[in-house]
């Protein structure tokens, strides 16, 4: 029993050590909220935002800023932390890296600057939900704010008309019909509030004792709650703050007084301060990664379309297959995907993006009534198959998810979910022929189909 025990702990551990691994191969990862952490908000505004959002399942992630002018892993090589995945170019002292760092500012100059292109593509991608990243955790603003001059709107973009750059994506989005959502990191390298120059900066947290200092990180709070009234008051209609940088709780920074005021003007608004939960973690947010199992209570995997958030040269982009299946699989698991795109340094979404997003697009223009407006139905996978359900209930849907290269078999199965009367398939609305033995149900593909993802349509029995 003891070696049991001990065979147990080492399978934990090494578990631990490989999960760690990934962590710091993919670059910091935020944990999810434990499900048992997850609380239901009482506000009807929000829970009925909720319920809207729920039924867009598919949104961007745009990740822009000041990583993105060499195409490097965003603000994170600033951290003073030594682990594998934060890089630096070259041999210089961190002091030297960090001021040439910040002295991209001087550099950023997105003169193709065209949100209306990135709505476009998104649209086209069958995507109905946006967070842009106003603020990443290097402080740079991408808006014009009153309270800092590190921002986009201050460098050699500072005489373009669209200098207020989170203004003319979000409006650009909005005019599209897309929920909106506002990316904002809690802490912020640069502000001195947070990494005061008086003390080297050793890790991501403030780098002084708060209990020492109450001045310096009241004067943070303030900042930070004068910069996210700013982007609330000003910025037009929102649907999700989405809070980033988890090691700073929105507790700490006064986030109810925040919400409460922001919620006057958009009633309604989803709070996601991410991975810490409680009452304002309105939905949570495991990264680059899905959870095990089906999660009956709102959720999102925010997901990478490369390796990166930010915009990298040569990126290896994940094909369109892949993208569908992760999609058919997180919301047969009752998620949203929010795929994370980086823009060209200088404005724009590259081709290689635009052809993949294309392709998705394509799929869900046939495919989406499996996807949009369902929710989970108990039996919701059997391999590479997944099922979802409209709002009753009532219909059921099998999705079957193919990889890259991948040639479509004569037949497919699954167990359970037998369908009563007529199969149809989505992408020519016309019926298959099926049969069942007992609960295992056997779909007879139709010759000539496109090599691709399929999705079916039927009525439980």
């Amino acid at each position: 029993m003891r070696h049991k025990k001990q065979l147990l702990t080492c399978l934990a551990a090494l578990g631990m050590t490989l999960a760690l691994q990934a962590q710091q191969v993919q670059g910091f990862v935020h944990q999810q909220s434990e499900a048992s952490g997850y609380v239901w908000p009482t506000d009807s505004e929000v829970l009925n935002k909720l319920d809207q959002w729920q039924d867009q399942k598919f949104g961007v992630l745009l990740h822009w800023g000041l990583y993105s002018v060499p195409g490097i892993v965003e603000s994170w090589s600033i951290c003073s932390e030594d682990v594998d995945w934060i890089s630096r170019k070259g041999n210089m002292s961190y002091d030297e890296y960090k001021k040439w760092y910040f002295g991209l500012k001087d550099q950023f100059n997105p003169v193709n600057f065209n949100p209306e292109q990135w709505a476009d593509v998104m649209k086209d991608a069958g995507m109905k939900y946006v967070i842009f990243t106003t603020k990443h955790h290097d402080g740079f603003c991408m808006f014009d704010s009153q309270y800092t001059d590190f921002s986009i709107a201050n460098g050699p973009f500072k005489n373009n008309p669209r200098k207020d750059v989170a203004r003319h994506v979000f409006d650009a989005f909005r005019q599209k019909g897309f929920m909106t959502g506002c990316y904002f990191s809690k802490p912020d390298w640069h502000c001195e509030w947070f990494w005061n120059p008086y003390f080297a900066t050793p890790n991501r947290m403030q780098n002084y004792k708060r209990e020492r200092h109450p001045d310096w990180w009241q004067n943070y709070v303030q900042f930070t709650q004068n910069q996210l009234n700013e982007l609330m008051t000003h910025y037009g209609s929102f649907d999700i703050l989405w809070l980033d940088g988890g090691w700073i709780t929105g507790d700490e920074v006064g986030l109810d007084d925040i919400l409460a005021k922001a919620r006057r003007q958009h009633p309604g608004l989803i709070a996601v301060d991410r991975s810490i939960r409680g009452k304002n973690e309105n939905y949570q947010t495991p990264e680059r990664g899905i959870p095990e199992t089906q999660l009956n209570y709102p959720w999102e995997s925010c997901i990478t379309l490369s390796n990166d958030w930010g915009w990298t040269p040569n990126a290896p982009y994940k094909p369109a297959e892949k993208v569908i299946a992760t999609l058919a699989e997180i919301v047969a698991k009752g998620g949203c995907y929010l795929l994370g795109v980086g823009p060209t340094p200088d404005g724009v979404i590259e081709p290689a993006v635009v052809e993949r997003l294309h392709k998705v697009g394509q799929w869900l223009e046939k495919n989406g009534e499996a996807i949009y407006n369902t929710r989970t139905t108990p039996l919701y996978n059997d391999g590479n198959i997944w099922f979802t359900a409209n709002k009753d209930g009532k219909k059921l849907y099998a999705i079957y998810t193919i990889q890259e290269g991948e040639e479509l078999p004569e037949t497919i199965s699954w167990t359970g979910n037998v369908p009563r009367g007529k199969m149809i398939l989505l992408s020519n609305g016309k019926r298959v022929k099926y049969r069942c033995d007992n609960d295992r149900v056997t779909v007879t593909l139709p010759k000539g189909l496109p090599n691709e993802s399929l999705a079916f349509c039927f009525e439980k029995k």
